[in-house]
């Protein structure tokens, strides 16, 4: 006796490999107002019934491809007439119903009662746009959009290579997303390969929107604030990605890609760093990490020395700070957390509000509040100062979701402060390394190529050395081409 799970798995495949037939087709369109089922006459006797939905599929070339060649065509049979789009059979109602789902043309052909898909999507996409995400002045201003296979394009027109690999994969039972993964085979390192592959078909979710959440069923760490998947849109990254040793995934519906392994090192790395001087590059790549540094340590460091060190303070600072804080009614720790909370709302709103009126909001909103705090003495001038450098510096950082981590870091190492001082501040700064060092991105070392190390990494770290030193790849990515130059020898014979 079967059971109702092997009852229902039999009849699922016996639904998959049901003979097509028009009730069925007419039963699976029932309550689509977008679906239309048309008949028409070939040869004046011979009957062609046309099934599609109307919004999947390009109307313009319906006439075009299909209406008008079976109208005048003198053939037999319905694949002689149609020669310039692309014809499929079909045999069973599963390969019918996904075919009309992704903007396919059904025609039944009444002369053998066979069955031809003919695929007319209905390209929905925009024109290729500068990132609005990751602007640059030097280098490609090209970035990606929401169409999968011109993603696709894009990195190809870069690397133009047989060995620049695609290979797709669906997940979501709901949103049958597309997913196709990238990497050049014989340099990238397998083990990548396979591991990413794993984690992709072990996803079981409904639906897919965006490729973060993509990325969230496939992160070694779900309950950190650091991302182990780069997001970007720029096709130069994901170009310059796979040529070190890296995997690519495209989600379809999105122009953000996925890139990796990385490191946490790589969040502080923008495009641009490899179209400028070295000297240019370095120079801003150390800016960024002074400013990471700055955006989480300078608030709590201001509450640190005002409520258990102030005798470090200098004598003339001290001065300043003890008359702007004469009449506040709060303390430093307080002080500080209103007004870091009121910081993160004027952003969020500025953020939320269309773009003209974000700026202004943002703009007018932080100097009212500003002014207006420090005469309603709920905040001394010193703490605004502060504030407003700390956010200024959390912006260097390139990558969006690292920004947004700088916020929550800056909470934890204000408690810190307001409990312990600056003995705090050292505590949460150890703990912070003991947890980056315990991340991993497709289990590679998040802190690589500090720990573990790597000295040939060094040369595009905290700085970016000349490109004419950086002639070989990450050691820290294993992969399989060491060197990022070949060598020609010249025969004598060539030598004149």
């Amino acid at each position: 006796m079967l059971s109702k799970e092997s009852k229902s798995e039999k009849n699922n495949n016996d639904d998959k490999f049901e003979d097509i037939t028009i009730a069925a087709l007419k039963s699976l369109l029932t309550n689509m107002h977008d679906a239309e089922i048309v008949e028409r006459k070939k040869n004046r006797e011979q009957k062609v019934t046309l099934l599609y939905i109307k919004t999947l599929i390009d109307q313009e070339r319906l006439n075009e491809c299909i209406i008008e060649p079976l109208i005048h065509c003198s053939g037999d049979r319905v694949l002689d007439c149609i020669t310039n789009a692309k014809v499929s059979e079909i045999t069973t109602l599963s390969e019918a119903q996904e075919e009309i789902i992704n903007g396919s043309i059904l025609l039944n052909d009444s002369l053998d009662n066979s069955w031809w898909a003919v695929r007319l999507e209905n390209q929905l996409n925009r024109s290729i746009q500068p990132s609005q995400t990751e602007t640059i002045i030097n280098g490609p201003h090209d970035s990606f959009i929401e169409q999968i296979d011109q993603n696709i394009a894009l990195i190809r027109k870069r690397i133009p290579l047989t060995s620049l690999k695609t290979e797709s994969f669906t997940i979501g039972s709901l949103s049958k997303t597309k997913v196709v993964m990238m990497y050049i085979e014989g340099l990238t390192n397998p083990d990548y390969i396979s591991l990413a592959k794993s984690k992709i078909s072990n996803i079981d979710f409904d639906q897919f929107l965006d490729s973060s959440q993509v990325a969230a069923f496939m992160e070694d760490h779900e309950h950190t604030l650091f991302p182990q998947f780069l997001q970007t849109d720029r096709p130069d990254s994901c170009a310059y990605s796979l040529g070190v040793g890296k995997i690519i995934l495209l989600v379809d519906g999105t122009p953000f890609a996925l890139i990796a392994p990385i490191t946490f090192f790589h969040l502080f790395q923008s495009p641009e760093d490899y179209f400028l001087r070295w000297t240019i590059a370095s120079f801003l790549r150390s800016l960024r990490f002074l400013s990471f540094i700055i955006s989480i340590m300078l608030i709590p460091l201001y509450v640190a020395l005002s409520t258990h060190h102030y005798q470090m303070i200098p004598l003339q600072i001290l001065f300043v700070l003890l008359e702007s804080r004469s009449k506040l009614p709060f303390t430093p720790f307080w002080e500080a957390m209103l007004m870091l909370i009121v910081l993160e709302i004027i952003k969020e709103a500025s953020l939320r509000m269309p773009t003209k009126t974000g700026q202004t909001l943002g703009l007018i909103g932080g100097i009212i509040i500003g002014e207006a705090t420090v005469a309603a003495a709920f905040a001394s001038k010193v703490l605004v100062v502060l504030i407003a450098i700390s956010a200024i510096a959390s912006f260097l950082v390139p990558n969006y979701l690292m920004t947004k981590s700088n916020a929550l870091l800056q909470f934890v190492f204000l408690l810190l402060a307001s409990v312990l001082g600056i003995y705090g501040m050292v505590l949460g700064g150890i703990l912070l390394l003991v947890h980056l060092n315990g991340l991993t991105s497709l289990k590679q070392p998040y802190l690589a190529p500090f720990t573990p190390f790597y000295w040939s990494d060094w040369k595009d770290l905290f700085i970016r050395v000349p490109l004419t030193w950086m002639k070989s790849r990450p050691e820290h990515l294993h992969p399989l081409q060491k060197w990022r130059y070949s060598k020609r020898r010249k025969s004598r014979d060539s030598i004149i």
